[in-house]
């Protein structure tokens, strides 16, 4: 038995959230409890979206925040309703695989000793048919924990976990950006075990603004706080910092047509 994990605000596309339910309950394996978590006042498609699923889906539990809180404290909230200690998360816009939890949980039940199951991801632009890149992560724990020195060595969409871990390690935190990347280095940290299945069990739907919102001044004063933080934990030591620096201040300010031929070419295979 497991929970699924769902946050959705209001600028969110109806559209999106409604195929993104329906690869969560038509998935072969299907969950025991979906938990979606309204974080603040919907629009009323999607409400009238929800309002639809809450119909015809019993196992559909919906919490709602008074006002937006952001993911992380999102996260959090969602979590405290989650009757499971097994959780696979999911976003609002992507579309689940039809055997993406059926595979998750065989390795939680072959491999007892993980905290952590993710996935590759294929991401496409308008329709699925339509695959740009997929982002490919390391398999075992050690592989995971030096890559995680670098970039995120989680697809966090399409990631399942044992609920206790994540509370162990302090839960979701507020680092907007960064939310899921800085959960993953406090539970490695905490001695979490992690493990990458290798294939695609999710379709991330991307867009071309996401190099405009990746790009900046803004993006780059966040993103050198957040390795300054890997460096104050002690997970990465001086001389890693200041290449991860030196390697995002170069990418991070360089225009967007180039940003994306390296996001496209070089950071995916």
């Amino acid at each position: 038995m497991f929970s699924v994990l769902i946050s959705v605000y209001n600028k969110e596309n109806s559209l999106s959230l409604r195929q993104s339910l329906t690869s969560v309950f038509r998935q072969k394996l299907p969950p025991t409890e979906v938990v979606l978590l309204k974080d603040g006042p919907l629009t009323e498609e999607l409400d009238k979206v929800i309002a639809e699923y809450v119909m015809r889906y019993p196992e559909l539990k919906i919490v709602s925040l008074p006002i937006n809180q952001g993911l992380g404290k999102a996260l959090n909230e969602g979590l405290k309703h989650c009757s499971y200690d097994l959780v696979a998360r999911m976003d609002t816009d992507d579309i689940a695989k039809p055997d993406r939890f059926e595979k998750q949980i065989r390795v939680f039940q072959e491999h007892p000793e993980l905290d952590v199951v993710g996935a590759w991801i294929d991401e496409f632009e308008e329709t699925t048919s339509n695959i740009i890149s997929t982002r490919k992560l390391p398999e075992v724990h050690d592989d995971i924990c030096q890559f995680a020195k670098k970039r995120n060595p989680e697809n966090h969409p399409v990631i399942m976990f044992r609920k206790q871990a994540v509370l162990a390690a302090g839960g979701y935190q507020h680092f907007p950006l960064f939310e899921d990347y800085y959960l993953w280095i406090r539970m490695l940290q905490n001695g979490a075990k992690f493990y990458n299945i290798q294939e695609s069990l999710l379709y991330f739907r991307f867009s071309p603004a996401m190099f405009k919102r990746r790009g900046g001044l803004k993006y780059v004063t966040t993103e050198l706080r957040f390795q300054n933080q890997l460096r104050n934990l002690g997970f990465i030591t001086s001389s890693e910092y200041l290449y991860n620096v030196f390697i995002r201040v170069i990418t991070r300010m360089m225009p967007n047509t180039l940003r994306a031929v390296l996001y496209k070419k070089a950071l995916r295979k």
